[in-house]
C-alpha cells in the first residue's frame, strides 16, 4: 500500500480529457434542430416545471423533448424544423409570466449569446409632426438599441393609438415606461410604451430578471434606511444622557449643549480626552485661582466654537486636513 502511495502523482492524475475527434461523439446533426432558452428569474421560474409546461404552451406535446442544461439554461429539442422555426418567429415567450431568452442553438455561441430578447413595442404619444420612419427609428434606436422592424405606413388609416416597432432588446436593461423627448422646435413631450408579450417585471427599476420585493436598489435602500435609524436612535440616546454629573468639575462650567453629540454628524463636540485634561486643570485649582481657571475654560470654549478648524483640531482632536498646491492631485 505505501509503495503504491509513492507511485501516485497528483500531476497525472489532473491530466485533462482529450475528447475524441470523431462524428458519433457530437451531437450537431440533432442539435440544429434545436432552441436554447435561459431562465431570467430563477426564483420564479422552476427548471423541472418549465421543461413539462412548455411543449403544452406552444402546442407541440410529443414532437419536443426538452433537457436541463444548467440551472438556468436548458434545450428544447424539435423533431421537425417548421416547428422551431414557429416558436421561435413569436418572439418572446414566458413561463410563469416571467420573461425567458430564447434563440436557435449555434456550434460556438457568441460572448452575447442569450443575452438579448426580440420584443414588439408600442410607442404612444408620439408628437404629431415626428411621425415618419425616420423619427421612429431613431426614437427607438435611442431609447432601446437595435431597431429591427418598424411597424408603420404612412400612406394607409392608423385606427390604433400606436406605432410599433421590434427591438432586439439587451435583458439587462429596463424597460422605461416613458421618455421625455426634447423637440428642436422648443419644448418636450413625454412617450410612452407598451411591451408586448410581456408580462411580469420588477415595477421598482422595471428589470426582468427578478421580483419588487427582492430588486436591489430597495434591498439597499431599506439597508441604508435602517443603518440611519440606528444611528439616529444611538445619537438620541446620547443627547439625552448627561454628560456632567453633579460632581463632575466641569458641573457648572460648561452645558451639555457645548459637550454633547452634534445632531448633523453624530459626533461628540468635545472629545472625551480634553474633557478630561480640563477636569485635571480645574482640580488642580487653589481657591485663589480657581475662578480664573473656570473662566479661562468657558473662554477657550467660547473662542474655539468660533473656528470650525479650532474646533477640529483643539476640542474634537481631529487631524487636520492637508492642503496642496496640486490641484491635479488624486
Amino acid at each position: 500500500m505505501d509503495k503504491a502511495m509513492m507511485a501516485l502523482s497528483l500531476d497525472e492524475e489532473d491530466e485533462p480529457f482529450d475528447m475524441p475527434n470523431l462524428p458519433q461523439y457530437k451531437s450537431c446533426e440533432r442539435n440544429f434542430r434545436s432552441l436554447i432558452l435561459r431562465i431570467l428569474n430563477p426564483d420564479c421560474q422552476k427548471m423541472s416545471g418549465l421543461i413539462r409546461d412548455m411543449p403544452r404552451k406552444w402546442q407541440k406535446q410529443g414532437r419536443v423533448r426538452g433537457i436541463a442544461l444548467s440551472k438556468e439554461r436548458f434545450q428544447f429539442i424539435f423533431d421537425h424544423e417548421h416547428d422551431l422555426l414557429e416558436v421561435l418567429e413569436k418572439g418572446v415567450h414566458t413561463f410563469n409570466e416571467w420573461a425567458l431568452a430564447i434563440d436557435q442553438w449555434v456550434e460556438y455561441p457568441p460572448a452575447d449569446y442569450l443575452q438579448f430578447v426580440p420584443i414588439w413595442i408600442q410607442i404612444r404619444n408620439l408628437p404629431i409632426n415626428y411621425y415618419t420612419r425616420e423619427a421612429i427609428t431613431a426614437l427607438g434606436e435611442r431609447i432601446f438599441g437595435d431597431v429591427k422592424v418598424v411597424a408603420f405606413d404612412p400612406d394607409k388609416p392608423q385606427i390604433q393609438d400606436y406605432v410599433r416597432i421590434q427591438v432586439r432588446f439587451d435583458v439587462s436593461r429596463p424597460l422605461w415606461k416613458s421618455k421625455i423627448v426634447n423637440l428642436p422646435e422648443g419644448g418636450s413631450t413625454v412617450v410612452y410604451f407598451n411591451y408586448e408579450r410581456v408580462k411580469k417585471r420588477c415595477y421598482e427599476c422595471q428589470r426582468l430578471n427578478h421580483e419588487k420585493d427582492v430588486c436591489p436598489l430597495l434591498v439597499r435602500k431599506r439597508r441604508d434606511e435602517a443603518t440611519q435609524r440606528r444611528e439616529r436612535a444611538i445619537i438620541d440616546v446620547n443627547q439625552n444622557k448627561a454628560l456632567l454629573a453633579p460632581d463632575d468639575p466641569l458641573f457648572g462650567v460648561l452645558s451639555e449643549e457645548q459637550v454633547g453629540f452634534c445632531k448633523t454628524t453624530g459626533r461628540r463636540k468635545i472629545s472625551p480626552e480634553v474633557l478630561d485634561e480640563m477636569r485635571r486643570y480645574l482640580l488642580m485649582a487653589t481657591e485663589e485661582d480657581k475662578v480664573i481657571r473656570t473662566d479661562r475654560v468657558k473662554s477657550s470654549v467660547a473662542e474655539a466654537k468660533k473656528d470650525p478648524l479650532i474646533q477640529k483640531t483643539m476640542l474634537r482632536l481631529e487631524s487636520a486636513p492637508i492642503f496642496t498646491h496640486q490641484v491635479d492631485r488624486g
